[in-house]
């Protein structure tokens, strides 16, 4: 079971390289690294757990958060209309995404992460993913609001940027130009 002491923290090296792809099909190895990053946001928002083990909690987590440098992701939330969410995906890729920008009003916050890194971070408000799931079938999502701005923040991960490298350095809640916001 994976828990804060092995998620990798914001100056490791690994954080800011490019993963690489997953053979596919995923080895069994890959499937359960896989799975454990799926088992971590699950149990950090279990109360019960999360105290248990001392765990922060997360919607999303890349390997790279766990020093492996390969694409892969889960996550695990709530949209805004109360819909549970579960994926877990070798090689996700965003396939094509709208014009229109959202940012969510509370900012983002991450796992490896330690301090609160207040500003907007301008997302794409409607993207197209596609990837492998556990059981190796491939998929393509349209996600949009929360789903898709946790899908682009752990995409991210997969190519060493951090969200806060997408924050305005002058002027970190300098309003983004007809962006929708997403009270979180």
């Amino acid at each position: 079971m994976l828990t804060m002491k092995d998620i990798i923290r914001d100056g490791h090296p690994t954080l800011r390289k490019v993963a690489k792809e997953v053979a596919l099909p995923p080895s069994e190895e890959d499937k359960g690294i896989l799975q454990s990053l799926l088992d971590y946001v699950i149990n950090s928002q279990n109360p019960e757990i999360a105290e248990k083990y001392g765990l922060r909690a997360g919607i999303g987590l890349a390997a790279p958060q766990i020093n492996i440098s390969k694409r892969m992701i889960a996550v695990y939330l709530k949209d805004e209309k109360g819909t549970l969410h579960n994926y877990a995906l070798f090689n996700p890729k965003i396939k094509s995404h709208s014009v229109e920008q959202t940012y969510l009003t509370s900012g983002e916050g991450c796992l490896s992460v330690d301090e609160s890194i207040p500003g907007n971070v301008p997302r794409y408000a409607r993207i197209t993913v596609q990837g492998t799931t556990l059981d190796g079938v491939e998929v393509k999502l349209r996600l949009k609001g929360i789903l898709a701005i946790v899908f682009q923040h752990e995409i991210d991960h997969l190519n060493g940027i951090m969200f806060y490298d997408h924050i305005n350095k002058e002027d970190p809640f300098k309003p983004i130009e007809g962006a929708i916001p997403i009270e979180r």
